[in-house]
């Protein structure tokens, strides 16, 4: 058992799904910057603000992600080249029209969603109740976000 009473097997392939996650966040983050930034339409001032609140949210959960690695005793990557090769996301080309933004916004939460969902289950199992509560909390975050980001597509 690790200091915080997890087996120490469990502990480390948590860290390592959550490293994954954490690439996976990093270069949806990088994503969504991009899109504050170059937007441009008749939907300019609304979606601006809208990624912007998105990349503050995202920055706040790659901290606790982070975290949570170094509470399970484990080292959290921190080099971009590591996150490139690891993330399902992929970096985003073209950054200027809201509505290809907003589809892809979904479907970086879809990954992120299957992802945090094999993590909870993981979690539910070691009786990580710290990072069950995490990924249950980002999960319901989430699943409204896609809801909301799927109504303005329509």
């Amino acid at each position: 058992m690790n200091t915080i009473g997890i087996d120490k097997n469990i502990a480390s392939e948590l860290s390592m799904k959550l490293n994954d996650l954490l690439a996976n966040y990093q270069v949806f983050y990088t994503n969504v910057r991009g899109f504050h930034w170059n937007i441009k339409g008749e939907k300019f001032f609304e979606l601006h603000a809208k990624f912007e609140e998105l990349y503050n949210d995202l920055i706040i959960k790659i901290d606790e992600i982070a975290e949570r690695i170094l509470t399970l005793e484990h080292e959290p990557s921190y080099r971009y080249s590591d996150y490139l090769q690891r993330s399902e996301i992929n970096e985003v080309n073209e950054t200027q029209d809201g509505r290809k933004d907003v589809e892809n916004i979904i479907h970086s939460f879809s990954i992120l969603i299957r992802k945090q969902r094999e993590i909870l289950s993981l979690s539910g199992e070691a009786d990580d109740e710290g990072t069950n509560s995490l990924m249950s909390d980002y999960i319901r975050e989430q699943e409204k976000l896609v809801w909301m980001y799927s109504s303005f597509i329509g």
